[in-house]
């Protein structure tokens, strides 16, 4: 497996960088427009129930088209990962470090990837939160889909906005690393 990623990736470079960063922003600005615009403009509407309604509506497009860029996303960093080297750079055979440079770049990969996880996880959970909520609404319930989603846009929304500026601030960092 590990000779079809390094193999896919000598060939196919540009085509899985470029994927990976339209991915990123796709994603974590897809989350800065909902927040800190569509958001604005949502707590304009005066009646509560058509607002969460436009809030749950808006929170499903947006999921719709983030999902595909975060597996899209998940991939390409496996293969960037594998294909540019960082493990053997850093370690012998034997797991042993050969290089320390090379082993904190190999080490801030595993933190890029674990934050594009918990990224991934928590996108996951705001999904649920707001197919609850459009149950809620559609029972009638304003107050469960108003506590459903309001966790969504003061914390997780927010959370996942802060870990993806840190992730790409960390894949420019790894790619200026061999500069």
């Amino acid at each position: 497996m590990k000779e079809f990623i390094v193999e896919t990736f000598a060939h196919h470079r540009t085509l899985i960088v470029f994927l990976h960063v339209l991915s990123a922003v796709v994603w974590v600005g897809g989350m800065i427009a909902i927040r800190f615009a569509t958001h604005q403009s949502l707590a304009m509407i005066s009646d509560p129930k058509l607002r969460l309604e436009r809030a749950a509506h808006t929170l499903k497009r947006l999921f719709s088209i983030v999902w595909p860029f975060v597996v899209i996303l998940l991939v390409t960093a496996i293969f960037m990962a594998v294909g540019l080297g960082f493990r053997s750079a850093a370690l012998d055979g034997s797991g042993n470090v050969i290089d320390e440079y090379a082993m904190s770049l190999y080490n801030t990969v595993h933190i890029k990837e674990a934050i594009w996880l918990v990224m991934a996880l928590n996108l996951g959970a705001m999904m649920h939160r707001r197919a609850k909520a459009e149950k809620a609404l559609k029972a009638g319930n304003i107050e469960e889909a108003k506590a459903m989603l309001a966790l969504i846009a003061k914390y997780m929304v927010p959370v996942n906005i802060a870990l993806g500026l840190a992730a790409i601030y960390l894949g420019v960092f790894l790619r200026g690393a061999y500069a």
